[in-house]
């Protein structure tokens, strides 16, 4: 193998393998390096979120939520079924088999795109205008590389306690919440993010008594403060315990269950769990950059430092991704690695960080982009609110999916869109016509004169718009 490439990408998650392949298609030659391995131990490309994340959780949550809808939902349509049991052998059985086909998927990719691939750990030893040097280490093997551009992409972990080391037996990160061999009785789940409820929501519906313990004095604060108290209201009538302002002071492993120490106001106390979920945050894979060496400058987080366009203090290396500013998101990382293989081949290109979508795969689904009704208020921006509900919407009502809502904040001078949030079914495929809409700056006007298909859920985006001026139709 020659060791002459034009880029060099370290990582194969999202932003990795999507940045190479892009980079392929452009004509350039690429290597990417990767040293992720799976739960068996074997070297497979997709990161964390192919692996361990985004698809295997999917997986899992649909698969719980049909089981719910066996035990819970299935008598309103008229139908019965009794002795409903669950397998969860098979059950994760199918999410490993989805996992691999989409692990294996990426290694095609790379071949119908002559991507190299090579399995180790990479860092930049040195970065100069006329290229850099890559040092590949896999073992005891060490493997040195020269390349014009290196794109670094390493993602990121899971954010552990400092008095409580991940073991994924007792004790679990987001890899040994999905590989649980049985149903605990009794689930803890520190942190009550995007992964803390989308963990608790699978292990729930499958029969454990889940609490959730969030150390912020209200639940969901990064969502629209009217999504997150109906949030809070049908998870909690769903069975879901859940606790704010809760701060954990001790984690002991007892007899082969969790015994978690905590201060809830003025009270302390501890609460006995057969398995413990911490999903307090991530934090980036730098540590084995070996930044120092290379003079690549980091700030006070550990994340790279980059521009507008992820270039790094370095000439020809940039970052994307977990590593760098702006929401830790898959599909974040992936645009970005298309935007910088795209301006290394000198094309314009870029990602409006104000208009990356969020979602929560809980049911209801969650979804926002752009301001919160509470962020404008802070900001002093003047602004009209539409809401409308499911509960009105055809098609919600057939679905048997009628909870929740959509809201539209549109500037109250020239009517632009600032902001949807949405609480409801497919909120994950209902965003994205507000995200197109704010990219092309787009009016609740703009939305509300659309035609939007009948029956439909996305009925409820159109009324939503004509909300905003007080025009609803079917409310």
């Amino acid at each position: 193998m020659s060791n002459q490439f034009d880029i060099a990408v370290l990582g194969a998650g999202p932003g990795g393998y999507v940045a190479a392949i892009r980079a392929a298609q452009l004509g350039f030659k690429v290597v990417c390096i990767d040293n992720f391995k799976n739960i068996k131990g074997r070297a497979s490309l997709g990161g964390t979120c192919l692996n361990v994340g985004c698809i295997p959780s999917k997986a899992l949550l649909e698969s719980s939520e049909n089981y719910e809808r066996v035990t819970h939902k299935f008598g309103a349509h008229g139908i019965t079924v009794t002795d409903a049991r669950i397998d969860l052998a098979t059950m994760l059985g199918r999410k490993d088999k989805i996992v691999e086909q989409f692990t294996g998927g990426i290694a095609g990719l790379f071949r119908k795109n002559k991507v190299t691939s090579m399995h180790g750990t990479g860092r930049v030893l040195a970065a100069a205008t006329a290229g850099c040097t890559v040092e590949v280490r896999a073992g005891d093997k060490l493997e040195t590389l020269e390349a014009k551009h290196v794109i670094i992409a390493t993602g990121s972990a899971p954010r552990a306690l400092p008095f409580s080391p991940f073991d994924n037996d007792l004790i679990l990160d987001n890899a040994g919440a999905l590989a649980l061999s049985s149903v605990p009785k009794r689930l803890g789940v520190i942190g009550a993010g995007v992964i803390g409820l989308e963990m608790g929501s699978v292990w729930r519906r499958l029969g454990s008594k889940v609490t959730i313990l969030e150390a912020l004095p209200a639940f969901l604060m990064a969502a629209d403060e009217a999504v997150a108290k109906e949030a809070l209201k049908i998870f909690t009538k769903d069975g879901l315990e859940i606790r704010t302002n809760v701060k954990v002071t001790g984690i002991e492993k007892v007899d082969g269950h969790v015994s978690v120490t905590l201060e809830d106001g003025a009270n302390a106390q501890s609460i006995d769990f057969d398995r413990l979920i911490v999903a307090v945050g991530r934090m980036p894979n730098t540590e084995a950059l070996a930044a120092d060496t290379a003079g690549l400058k980091l700030d006070a987080r550990g994340f790279i430092e980059v521009d507008a366009h992820c270039r790094t203090n370095l000439p020809n290396v940039y970052a994307i991704g977990d590593v760098v500013r702006g929401p830790m998101l898959a599909h974040k990382a992936s645009e970005e690695g298309v935007a910088v293989a795209e301006s290394i081949a000198g094309q314009a290109s870029h990602v409006n960080l104000d208009h990356v979508p969020w979602v929560i795969y809980t049911s209801p689904e969650i979804a926002w982009v752009g301001r919160t009704e509470q962020s404008l208020r802070e900001a002093g921006i003047k602004y009209r609110a539409g809401q409308f509900p499911f509960m009105a919407n055809g098609r919600a009502r057939a679905l048997g999916e009628s909870a929740g809502f959509v809201k539209i904040l549109a500037d109250a001078g020239n009517d632009r869109v600032l902001g949807v949030h949405i609480i409801g079914a497919f909120a994950s495929e209902l965003i994205s016509e507000a995200v197109v809409a704010m990219e092309f700056d787009a009016s609740a006007e703009d939305i509300a004169r659309i035609v939007h298909a009948h029956p439909s859920l996305s009925e409820v985006m159109h009324e939503a718009a004509l909300a905003v001026d007080k025009r609803t139709l079917h409310i």
